[in-house]
């Protein structure tokens, strides 16, 4: 007859301690967070290539794309909180059906322009203000090798790219940095777009590096996006790392550990 101990009980509750321990980790992940790794830079200086964040997937309640559950009884998209202006959200591209992370800019029923790389909402400028240069070294930037636009091109290799830097203010108060690298480019003078109702305008804070709202999914761009493609909402940077791999701890960018996303 195998005898019992007391130290075989506690192994037993040490591994089930583990095991549900492990479960409610893979609930949590799933139920309430997404993690997204930033691939490219249409979203600088707020977010930077290789940052690593969790995406608030109960921001704006469920969807078919941000619930975890297969058979989800979804169709369309009930917000449990109206997405607010300023917001740095992750959804799905319309088309294409992969992830992409922007800053919410108009709601249902805005009209948005730019004019000049100017903003306008409903005929009101979204003020800009100088900020300085944002500047970062001409080399590849994460695992696809990425190359930056400068605003002072041509940068020879390892050279300082630079590109002017405004604080933009919304209407409801939200202030962020935005980069501008050319000169009233062909995003940078549109016509006027209404959001359809249950959409959301979006654009990059990187103006002249940004396939988002401003161009036609015909061409790539993202145009409207319904609230049914809505992901979550991005809060905060938990990891970051300027190198091809995380493991290459000489390239993390530890002032960038926890981070609040802006």
């Amino acid at each position: 007859m195998a005898s019992y101990s007391k130290s075989d009980g506690g192994f037993v509750e040490t591994v089930k301690t583990v095991f549900y321990a492990l479960v409610i980790a893979g609930l949590f992940r799933t139920l309430l967070f997404q993690p997204f790794w930033i691939p490219s830079g249409s979203m600088k200086d707020t977010l930077l290539i290789g940052d690593f964040l969790f995406v608030n997937k109960m921001a704006y309640g469920y969807s078919r794309y941000s619930c975890p559950f297969s058979a989800c009884p979804i169709a369309g998209r009930i917000l449990a909180s109206e997405p607010e202006r300023g917001d740095v959200a992750v959804f799905r591209h319309p088309v294409n059906g992969s992830d992409f992370i922007k800053r919410l800019i108009g709601l249902p029923g805005d009209r948005v322009q730019i004019k000049h790389g100017v903003v306008y909402i409903n005929e009101r400028e979204v003020s800009q203000t100088p900020n300085g240069t944002f500047q970062e070294v001409n080399l590849p930037q994460g695992p696809m090798g990425n190359r930056p636009r400068c605003q002072n091109s041509p940068v020879g290799e390892g050279g300082m790219c630079q590109k002017t830097r405004y604080l933009e203010r919304l209407p409801n108060g939200r202030v962020y940095s935005v980069l501008n690298i050319e000169v009233d480019s062909y995003s940078d003078m549109t016509d006027v777009f209404t959001v359809p109702a249950g959409h959301y305008f979006f654009m990059g804070d990187n103006r002249d590096n940004s396939q988002d709202s401003r161009f036609s999914q015909s061409v790539g761009g993202v145009g409207f996006v319904s609230a049914e493609f809505l992901v979550g909402r991005a809060d905060r940077i938990m990891f970051s790392s300027a190198g091809k791999s995380l493991f290459y701890f000489w390239t993390w960018r530890l002032d960038r550990f926890f981070k609040a996303v802006k």
